[in-house]
């Protein structure tokens, strides 16, 4: 049986890679939070988590088991709808960010191309077709983001939550600019939007752009400290700063609502790695299988974020703001001008 000319079996395996990466991203929002425990255990000299299950690996369903049981309190004075969407949106838009990140070669199945890449799909001649502004779609997706933390910032009619929310609102605004900035230096070697398109031309270990040039090595750098910026990791965790905020936007939650933005962030940084890594760093491009090395490759980031999470305090925010607007937003525009600058003298 076919459907607009393709085999069943073509849509089940699209159906799959959707099931597949999904499932990887929730079991890799899982384990980060055991592999950040641990490792940053073993930083500060400590065991870290060992209790539950050979070395902790259960520590992750535990923690899970334990928020889904507790009570479910919603304050008497929260605007109760907003209360409720809030921690919807955060998680949502974290995952379908990972909708146009190929991070994968193009499979055959039953003789015909399947792309892996969820909002992908490759026609009757094996030409794959994807999202051409891809890129738009990623940043769109992360401003959307900041909206769950607005809004269970005001709903949840706290003034420690509120803090939290206008200053996501202020980080958001601030690091995306600079962040947007350091990809357009991607756009001018790769001339296109599409994810697909920027992975290709980066085929070969000394093809990736951060080994282009120098100006596109500082703006692959730029562009991942900007996005743990804009996803509030720390040093850039002001939005929740306990020891000034209680727990910042998040302070009222409670139960899964609490756990869905626990997820969201861990979900983000996952995000923030793959586009890290699929416009810098060759995407799924390397010597091993393409799928495994987008994996190492994310996975090697993800290790950065946490090292990063040991090794640094808190920003105060009025240095938060000032390396924001004083600092990343004239040094990306340098980068664009120098990027300009190699490609016309060096690039063919």
């Amino acid at each position: 049986m076919e459907i607009l000319g393709l085999p069943l079996i073509y849509y089940g395996a699209m159906i799959l890679k959707v099931l597949v990466a999904f499932v990887f991203v929730l079991l890799t929002v899982a384990y980060a939070t055991y592999a950040e425990r641990k490792i940053i255990g073993h930083m500060q000299v400590r065991i870290g988590p060992n209790r539950t299950g050979p070395i902790g690996l259960l520590q992750p369903i535990a923690d899970g088991l334990k928020l889904f049981f507790k009570e479910e309190i919603i304050p008497a004075e929260a605007s109760k709808f907003a209360f409720v969407l809030a921690p919807l949106v955060a998680l949502i838009t974290a995952f379908i960010s990972f909708a146009v990140i190929p991070f994968g070669d193009t499979i055959e199945v039953m003789g015909y191309k399947v792309p892996l890449q969820i909002a992908a799909y490759a026609d009757q001649t094996g030409t794959v077709f994807d999202l051409n502004i891809g890129v738009l779609y990623i940043l769109a997706m992360a401003s959307l983001g900041v909206y769950g933390i607005v809004l269970a910032g005001w709903s949840s009619n706290s003034k420690y939550s509120l803090l939290g929310g206008l200053r996501a609102s202020a980080q958001m605004i601030s690091y995306e600019l600079a962040a947007g900035l350091a990809i357009v230096c991607v756009f001018m070697v790769s001339q296109s939007l599409s994810l697909q398109a920027i992975v290709a031309d980066q085929a070969g270990l000394f093809g990736w752009y951060i080994f282009r040039n120098p100006f596109l090595f500082v703006a692959g750098i730029l562009f991942f400290i900007c996005s743990l910026a804009e996803i509030n990791r720390t040093p850039f965790d002001l939005p929740e700063a306990e020891t000034e905020l209680v727990s910042g936007f998040c302070t009222e939650y409670s139960s899964m609502k609490y756990a869905m933005f626990f997820m969201a962030e861990y979900a983000n940084m996952v995000t923030v790695c793959a586009v890290t890594t699929t416009l810098f760093l060759g995407g799924w491009h390397g010597p091993l299988p393409s799928v495994l090395n987008f994996i190492a490759k994310v996975y090697v980031l993800m290790f950065i974020c946490i090292w990063i999470r040991a090794t640094y305090p808190r920003y105060r925010y009025d240095q938060l703001m000032k390396l924001g607007w004083k600092v990343f937003l004239p040094l990306t525009l340098f980068l664009i001008m120098g990027n300009a600058f190699w490609i016309t003298l060096f690039q063919k």
